[in-house]
């Protein structure tokens, strides 16, 4: 049996491969931003035949994909209408009415008005009340004045939108069928199916979205299938969803809003993977890339979940992986500002020119230069050897930016990894500490090109515990994908104050969910024996604007709601670090995820050196300011390294796709499930390891 992954990136599309649930090979193929789909085919083809494996054998193929975020950044979706209550046909240009920069003299509208030109934007008579009672019948004659409006104008799809229909979707609901009668070629999405939730305006904006996204999801898709065929491949096609779980990829093509920010789910899930195999369930993962760097948070096994997130400036309620994301990896560039301070990023020198090691034109410095400049990285060996630096460039390009500082070359180079240090230590504050989490209980998860680069000298700033590479930190939100559950979501709203919702409105509500959840589940032929429910709630204190999302025990032996409200105000102490159990709370909404669970895999251990000493390459020079400057530091294969083989700080393991740095006062060691743990070499007391005295620096 094969299982392919395949993440795309905007320089290289991964692929990677999994056999027999335990042997797993990997490619990487140049993207191709015209048409991404013949990238996918590329990479698919090359890693067929470098396995000698036939099309015929794969069971499934997994996709992480940002064909719905590009098409929003890009303005490339669908010309979309919107139908709304008389009235509330403004409400996607009016928004929140809330000043973005607060200090700006001059204001420009903050409106996804291009998602729904004004003249394609109807109001419809009808109104549904508060609760849920029909105050006005629909017109349906509204419907098919607008209907055919909307088809003379060309417009491809249209949401549907109306007052409280989250209560009631009659209306919307008959809507759909005028506009099957009247224009059957239109996309339509109804509120009451892709946010059934109250806040008016982020239901419109979510629902507005889907319709917009739908014509460029469903060809992507299509095409996607029609490759597969094509080469062959007859099991299904697999789409990862924003919160972290995969699904049908039909059922994405029904609700593309799901695949908005899926893509940096897939890293998270993998950085997961990879640190509970090594036995630590509690993790946050740093991958960097050569633009920007992700940082997330796993809590005993489980990533965050946020009930909301934002694109390009817009504020999108939808369940997410909690990912901070930041304009910060290996091409940053790095530049000084109008006061001549050192800035890097968020400008990047790209995959090309690039960084101006990499002698393809490019003249910038950038961190990568920085890491040729302080040893980190060998330029003999960069990429497996598939791509030979330039050090003679890069010390010009930084020895540029040192010149303009009047400090050394090296000096310069170690400031730029400072400044992207710090920048990442911020975000990983802000995953942690403001979520309610202390930092030094969690290790870190180093991912991509740079994050084992960067990762140690973070564990000691903040006092995280330990540093976790991953076997092949690379490629790992492509294996990542092969380790998602596939996972469907159903909410509902139940609003009102606890203490007058009773335990059999929650349990009715939360059987519909579960129903619904199971049709799904079984349409995408899913054995229901093997599915797993979670169910959560959106509480907060009366007066609140915002929830938390807390689990719902069914089999307590307290009562539903008051197990819920024992969950708040926990939950709600250690976020914010007080609660009022005497203050009421309100029930928000319900919601189950519907989870099925895939096989975990029994991965394979390449050959290994039967001593440390065997794995080793060779020395070179490398800086470290633990060390006072250069010092000759070891490098080693990180492929050959034995399991339990340790390694004290300074060092370089390499390998294909990364390097590991480990620090003075560190030691690495190979974990049996092959991780790379990086820890301090003098470990203190339980909550992690402790800042380094400068004795332990020098030994």
């Amino acid at each position: 049996m094969i299982e392919i992954g395949i993440d795309i990136g905007g320089t290289f599309t991964d692929v990677v491969m999994l056999r027999d649930q335990s042997a797993v090979t990997h490619t990487k193929v140049p993207t191709t931003p015209r048409d991404l789909v013949t990238g996918v085919r590329q990479g698919v083809e090359k890693i067929l035949a470098a396995s000698e494996a036939s099309a015929g054998d794969v069971s499934r193929l997994v996709h992480g994909s940002t064909v719905a975020t590009n098409a929003f950044l890009e303005r490339k979706g669908s010309l979309t209408g919107v139908l709304m209550t008389s009235g509330f046909e403004d409400t996607l240009e009016i928004g929140r009415t809330q000043r973005a920069r607060m200090y700006d003299l001059v204001l420009e509208p903050v409106a996804p008005g291009f998602l729904a030109r004004r003249r394609h934007r109807f109001p419809i008579t009808e109104r549904v009340g508060g609760d849920g009672s029909v105050v006005t019948p629909l017109d349906e004659a509204d419907v098919r004045v607008a209907a055919r409006a909307l088809r003379d104008a060309g417009v491809e799809a249209v949401a549907v939108c109306y007052l409280f229909s989250f209560l009631n979707p009659e209306h919307e609901l008959r809507t759909r069928a005028i506009l099957a009668e009247e224009a059957p070629e239109l996309r339509v999405s109804l509120s009451c199916e892709i946010d059934p939730q109250f806040r008016e305006y982020e239901r419109v904006l979510v629902t507005t979205l889907d319709a917009y996204l739908r014509s460029a999801v469903e060809g992507y898709v299509g095409r996607l299938e029609g490759m597969m065929r094509e080469v062959g491949i007859g099991g299904p096609l697999q789409i990862m969803q924003s919160r972290g779980g995969i699904q049908n990829a039909r059922a994405a093509a029904e609700r593309p809003v799901t695949m908005l920010l899926s893509g940096l789910a897939a890293g998270v899930i993998g950085g997961k993977f990879a640190a509970e195999r090594a036995g630590f369930p509690n993790v946050i993962t740093l991958d960097i890339g050569g633009t920007s760097c992700d940082v997330a948070l796993v809590a005993e096994g489980k990533p965050l979940i946020a009930g909301h997130g934002s694109i390009g400036g817009y504020p999108v309620r939808l369940q997410l992986v909690d990912v901070n994301t930041i304009g910060a990896g290996g091409g940053s560039i790095a530049w000084i500002d109008e006061v001549g301070g050192l800035r890097v990023g968020p400008q990047s020198a790209g995959a090309e020119p690039g960084p101006a090691c990499y002698g393809r034109g490019g003249v910038d410095a950038t961190v990568t230069d920085a890491s040729v400049v302080l040893g980190y990285v060998n330029p003999e060996r960069f990429a497996g050897g598939a791509l030979e630096l330039d050090p003679d460039a890069a010390e010009a390009a930084v020895g540029r930016v040192a010149d303009a500082l009047g400090l050394s070359t090296t000096a310069a180079a170690a400031g730029i990894h400072t400044i992207l240090n710090a920048r990442m230590a911020d975000e990983i504050r802000l995953v942690s500490v403001q979520r309610g989490y202390d930092p030094r209980d969690f290790g870190l998860v180093a991912l991509g090109g740079g994050g084992p680069v960067h990762g140690a000298p973070l564990t000691l700033e903040l006092g995280l515990a330990r540093m976790i590479v991953p076997e092949a930190p690379g490629v790992l939100s492509a294996f990542g994908l092969l380790v998602s559950d596939v996972e469907l979501e159903q909410v509902t709203t139940l609003s009102g104050r606890a203490s007058s919702i009773d335990d059999e409105q929650v349990a009715d509500a939360l059987a519909e969910l579960d129903r619904q959840g199971s049709e799904r589940m079984r349409a995408d032929g899913a054995p229901l024996d093997q599915v797993v429910v979670r169910r959560l709630a959106e509480v907060r204190y009366a007066g609140q604007s915002y929830e938390l999302t807390v689990p719902i025990a069914t089999n307590g032996g307290r009562g539903l709601t008051e197990d819920v409200a024992a969950s708040f105000h926990d939950l709600h102490e250690r976020v914010y670090g007080h609660s009022d159990r005497g203050a009421p709370i309100e029930i928000v909404a319900v919601r189950t995820v519907h989870s099925l669970p895939v096989a975990e895999p029994r991965l394979d251990s390449p050959a290994a050196a039967s001593t440390v000493e065997d794995a080793q390459i060779d020395a070179r020079p490398a800086w470290f300011e633990a060390a006072g400057g250069y010092v000759e530091t070891p490098r080693y294969d990180r492929a050959r390294l034995p399991v339990d083989g340790e390694i004290e700080g300074p060092a370089v393991l390499e390998q294909t796709d990364t390097t590991v740095v480990v620090h003075p006062g560190q030691r690495a060691r190979v974990d049996v499930s092959r991780v790379v743990v990086v820890e301090a070499s003098r470990p203190r007391g339980s909550r992690g390891a402790a800042p380094l005295t400068s004795g332990a620096l020098d030994s």
